[in-house]
């Protein structure tokens, strides 16, 4: 469920592997994973435009070796030396076959990083673009993604489903420090969520520290049967 609050444990046992790298290709064959930030010291600079519901999502860079010791002076790699496809080539290729009508938008889902040991999942996004950018010195991938509201139907044209609005990271870590970590219901520290007071369906807003709360899995279920 989009909005929930995770460990970096608690995310790899969800996907079944060790994400040790922010960009992971169609893991087990069926969906892509990306690892986000937006901080201002973050290593790469993904945005979110369209009003929270688009993601810029910059590439990855060469690994740190004897031979590249300063990554970020050199353009970000499409394919290794022996011709085979980086992340940046498996996600850039994704984009393309999908603009050129090859195959469905590739399914990716999205974890953003708040804090230290403290994670929040964004939900699904289908991959719609990827370009490169000249930045600074060197030449950069960037990759456009948009949120969809319907996380099972990934076949569909993205243009097709309902596009999500992501809650903002600095609303995420105001809400985090007022509400202490804690259900704002029963002080459960665990199985929390990002929830929104008045639901956005129902006029309510995602910009506003004042519209969004933490609450346990238990308390947010309660809340939605309540709604229903």
């Amino acid at each position: 469920m989009p909005n929930e609050i995770l460990s970096y444990l608690e995310m790899c046992q969800r996907e079944g592997c060790n994400l040790q790298r922010g960009m992971n290709f169609r893991l087990k064959g069926s969906h892509s994973v990306i690892l986000m930030s937006v901080h201002p010291n973050a290593p790469y600079a993904d945005r979110l435009e369209d009003n929270g519901t688009t993601l810029i999502y910059e590439g990855h860079d060469e690994n740190r070796t004897a031979s590249c010791p300063q990554p970020k002076s050199v353009d970000q790699p499409h394919a290794t030396g022996n011709g085979t496809l980086t992340q940046n080539g498996k996600f850039a290729q994704a984009a393309q076959n999908y603009k050129d009508g090859k195959q469905p938008p590739e399914h990716v889902r999205v974890y953003e990083k708040l804090r230290v040991g403290i994670w929040s999942y964004n939900g699904v996004f289908h991959l719609v673009d990827a370009w490169r950018e000249k930045a600074t010195n060197r030449w950069v991938f960037k990759f456009r993604l948009v949120a969809v509201e319907n996380e099972g139907e990934g076949d569909l044209p993205a243009a097709v489903l309902e596009r999500r609005r992501i809650i903002p990271t600095q609303v995420k870590l105001e809400v985090w420090k007022r509400d202490g970590g804690r259900c704002t219901q029963c002080g459960a520290i665990d199985e929390l969520h990002f929830d929104h007071v008045l639901p956005y369906a129902r006029g309510g807003t995602s910009i506003t520290a004042e519209n969004v709360q933490l609450l346990c899995a238990r308390h947010n279920l309660q809340k939605g049967d309540k709604i229903l």
